[in-house]
């Protein structure tokens, strides 16, 4: 694996690991997605994963917030080591996860679903005055800009909706957040607010990230980090400022031609 030595110069890690995963083993049935994962994420820092389809982002993912038990291997947390059974458990950790699918549900308003399943009650009653006080100080805090939060979340452009459920896990007590490809599917004004939204998390609040990136050109706008997973291991741990979109490509590149290669030999054997 290539590592990159010199601190980070594009953020505010100060060195200390948040979350450190060691040799994370997962299989399913006879299939090993992960061999053996060493990932660190340092308090303040933005991760970049990058990785093929199927090299198993989303595994490890699901292993670090305890949705998936490792087969082996452990994971520590502020130092301490860690055995996840649940996403209930992680969360209590102040791990949150932000999924491609948001987790929102489109027939309520803004400031429902940033209460969702933690709703504010008088009594039996939706206590929803005080919801939408706390609602309307979380967004200015964080500079989302939402018209009305009375508005249905099926009303909000994509990167709208992105801000929500950041939003949501940020004020959900978060110590860490892990972003599964924020940015897909957006135009560029709306992948903007996203990456401007991680960076005043990063430089404000410390909180350290993990995003799992296909586009790698938005690596280098708010990552500190950049790892590729593939083969079920990180082959390659660098800061952005000791590589490129073009280096990063020609990783990803380079394992095609093999591919292709193979297949070759294989037909013309």
């Amino acid at each position: 694996m290539e590592n990159g030595n010199k601190a980070s110069t594009n953020g505010t890690a100060n060195g200390q690991d948040f979350l450190r995963a060691e040799g994370i083993v997962k299989r399913f049935g006879a299939v090993e997605v992960l061999k053996g994962v060493d990932l660190r994420v340092q308090r303040g820092e933005v991760l970049g994963l990058i990785g093929d389809n199927g090299a198993g982002k989303s595994t490890l993912i699901k292993t670090i917030t305890g949705f998936h038990r490792p087969d082996g291997g452990s994971i520590l947390i502020e130092g301490e080591e860690v055995n996840l059974r649940s996403v209930s458990q992680a969360r209590s950790l102040g791990i949150q996860t932000v999924y491609q699918d948001l987790a929102l549900v489109n027939e309520l308003s803004v400031f429902h679903n940033m209460f969702l399943n933690g709703e504010m009650t008088v009594g039996p009653f939706l206590n929803n005055r005080k919801m939408k006080e706390h609602t309307q100080r979380y967004l200015d805090d964080m500079g989302v800009n939402i018209p009305s939060i009375d508005t249905t979340v099926a009303r909000l452009s994509g990167g709208q909706r992105q801000a929500i459920a950041v939003a949501r896990a940020v004020y959900s007590d978060a110590k860490m957040l892990l972003l599964d490809e924020p940015l897909a599917a957006m135009g560029a004004k709306e992948g903007a607010l996203i990456l401007d939204l991680i960076q005043r998390l990063k430089e404000e609040r410390g909180i350290p990230m993990i995003l799992i990136v296909h586009n790698y050109a938005q690596v280098f706008d708010v990552c500190d980090r950049v790892n590729l997973l593939r083969n079920g291991r990180i082959e390659y741990d660098k800061p952005v400022a000791e590589t490129s979109v073009e280096e990063l490509t020609e990783l990803v590149v380079s394992e095609y031609r093999k591919a292709r290669q193979g297949n070759r030999g294989n037909g013309a054997g």
